[in-house]
């Protein structure tokens, strides 16, 4: 089969791998779309350390059954169309015993650690797989993953209704946040210093938007999220926060990464600081909320490209120019 390879940071080809064949408990999928988000640049970069390489990515990912393993649980059956959580959680570390399988001490994930779905095949386990409905699309389907990702987060800070939330960062992940929390009955002004961006935001229903936390004059908010990973954008957030105030930290920065907080503001003034890693139990809740038209998908998904223009893809997110970029394999490479 055709797959995009990462052999080693820096250098990407499309070429042919074997056919996965599934395990047990196991199921082959034929992909019907894969997005690309900030970890598929740190692996092509070689700036995610659980990466090893060659490795073929891809974790935002929907598509049909087409082979199923031994002992498949869950009644799966060829030409089922699904939604897969890329988590691969171990099951028995001390994180994973207390329900926080995303700390998982043996962490993997499809497309990040084991061969993902910038293929036309990809081999998952069938406990990972999630049933589409037929009105959503595969470009739907692969959004599921970074949505999950945001419902996980705004479990994690927390939203009353009324409240006035920071969302730093325009990108894939801010506006999925951003209508998350309205849903949840706060009032949003989002931030993004490509203003391009901005008017998506706007659309979506924000309160108000600008294209830098300077340019809101002060304004104090109930809570914050920094969507971008840049120590500025954080530190920014993190100013911008009333007493009693709360700060997100969703996306995602380099390992080598600081920031200057000020503590004896985080004492005097009980700022809450906290943080939001991938998936936990939120990927049903998230295919949900896209099946249900609660995520304005639309709005997101702004470039697909077939599998064979894999590294244009990439050159596509790192420009910014668009939000989600996706990769169809079947598409024509025209």
């Amino acid at each position: 089969m055709r797959a995009a390879i990462v052999d080693r940071p820096g250098e990407i080809r499309v070429g042919e791998v074997p056919d996965p064949k599934p395990g047990e408990r196991q199921v082959v999928i034929k992909v019907g779309a894969c997005g690309i988000c900030g970890t598929d640049l740190h692996i092509a970069d070689g700036h995610f350390p659980p990466t090893p390489y060659p490795i073929v990515p891809g974790h935002e990912f929907a598509g049909e059954i087409v082979e199923l393993g031994a002992d498949v649980p869950g009644g799966w059956r060829i030409g089922d169309r699904v939604a897969v959580d890329p988590s691969l959680f171990c099951g028995y570390c001390t994180p994973c015993r207390s329900g926080h399988g995303n700390l998982c001490a043996n962490w993997n994930a499809t497309g990040d650690t084991v061969n993902g779905a910038f293929a036309e095949y990809v081999a998952v386990p069938a406990a990972t797989c999630y049933r589409m409905p037929e009105t959503m699309t595969w470009q739907q389907g692969a959004l599921v993953e970074p949505v999950s990702c945001a419902v996980h987060g705004v479990r994690k800070i927390g939203v009353e209704a009324g409240e006035r939330f920071l969302v730093v960062g325009a990108g894939t992940m801010g506006l999925i946040m951003q209508q998350l929390l309205q849903r949840a009955g706060a009032r949003v002004t989002v931030v993004d210093r490509n203003t391009t961006r901005l008017p998506r935001a706007t659309r979506l229903g924000a309160e108000a938007v600008a294209g830098d936390v300077g340019e809101l004059n002060g304004e104090k908010f109930d809570a914050a999220a920094d969507c971008t990973g840049a120590a500025p954008a954080i530190e920014a957030a993190f100013d911008s926060l009333r007493r009693g105030g709360r700060l997100l930290i969703f996306g995602v920065a380099p390992a080598e990464a600081r920031v200057a907080l000020s503590p004896f503001r985080i004492y005097n003034d009980e700022i809450t600081v906290v943080g939001s890693m991938a998936v936990l139990n939120s990927f049903g809740t998230a295919l949900d909320l896209v099946a249900n038209g609660a995520i304005d998908t639309a709005e997101l998904l702004t470039d697909t490209l077939p599998l064979d223009r894999y590294p244009e893809a990439l050159d596509l997110m790192r420009s910014g120019s668009g939000l989600k970029v996706q990769v169809l394999p079947e598409a024509s490479g025209a």
